[in-house]
């Protein structure tokens, strides 16, 4: 895999980001740093303060480092390195009982950069800021917004079941295992992988049929929608759980068949035999078939 530029800067920008943990390291050495100005000891003592500081002087150091299009990579890199880094911090001290918030933002913040990345890794030709798909859609925030809310409310009024913490370990282990799949996916067909549903073959478009396509027809839509149920999980948020599986499901079953329609164009009976050979991935959905 060549990496270009691009995602040089995604890469680097993610680092410096995180470097937002580095709140742990201070916070050990607390006792060297009573020496330190009192000013600086206030920001530390308060954490939030400290992750917003540190996330106006990253972005103060992107915009010396990069210009043009690369500081747009680098702020979204940037910010998804912060979230990631925020949220190993929440996660490690535990930060107002918020353990498995942290460990969720964790996971959303990966996910999001990486999509990023392995998209300029294997598939550079398709690379855009979209890739981050940050701005995928204002149903996918819209749903995000419901578990944070979900979240949060539960905790107000019921705050045993944000402690079940083997249920947040299975929601985080199906977390991994979706995102493994996507991203496997992703590396398996490189060029032949596409965010958007293609409408026309490009030149050089094959069939994938080995690695991970050969366990399931739709590895990246498999490993998202776990990944996606999964989050829920982790959040230990029942209501969202079952709407996330609902909704994600009709998602990807019209995005299936209107995709499978398309690949059928496209490569005629040797898609045809593909699909009898190995199956969709998903629960109930059978894709488009001929016969129906």
């Amino acid at each position: 895999m060549s990496l270009i530029r691009n995602g040089q800067v995604s890469l680097q920008s993610f680092i410096l980001g995180s470097f937002v943990s580095s709140y742990l390291l201070l916070s050990a050495l607390h006792l060297w740093l009573t020496a330190a100005p009192q000013w600086f000891l206030w920001i530390l003592s308060n954490s939030w303060i400290y992750i917003l500081a540190y996330f106006i002087l990253s972005n103060i150091i992107i915009r010396l480092l990069y210009w043009d299009d690369e500081w747009m990579v680098a702020v979204c890199g940037n910010l998804t390195g912060v979230a990631f880094g925020s949220g190993l911090v929440i996660v490690a001290l535990d930060l107002h009982g918020l353990r498995i918030f942290g460990g969720y933002v964790m996971v959303l913040a990966f996910f999001h950069f990486s999509e990023y990345f392995i998209t300029a890794a294997t598939n550079p030709t398709t690379l855009s800021l979209d890739s981050y798909l940050l701005n995928h859609s204002w149903a996918y925030w819209l749903a995000g917004s419901a578990s944070w809310a979900e979240y949060f409310l539960e905790l107000w009024l019921f705050p045993p079941i944000k402690s079940l913490w083997y249920v947040a370990a299975a929601g985080a282990t199906i977390c991994i295992l979706g995102e493994i799949t996507r991203k496997l996916s992703m590396i398996t067909a490189q060029k032949n992988f596409n965010h958007l549903v293609q409408v026309r073959r490009q030149s050089g478009h094959k069939l994938v049929t080995h690695g991970v396509y050969g366990w399931f027809r739709h590895p990246s839509y498999v490993g998202w929608f776990w990944w996606s149920v999964g989050t829920q999980i982790l959040l230990i948020n029942p209501v969202c759980a079952v709407l996330y599986a609902v909704t994600s499901w009709l998602f990807f079953k019209e995005r299936i068949t209107f995709e499978e329609m398309t690949l059928i164009s496209f490569f005629g009976q040797e898609y045809i035999d593909y699909q009898k050979r190995v199956g969709t991935g998903l629960p109930f959905i059978k894709g488009y078939l001929l016969q129906d």
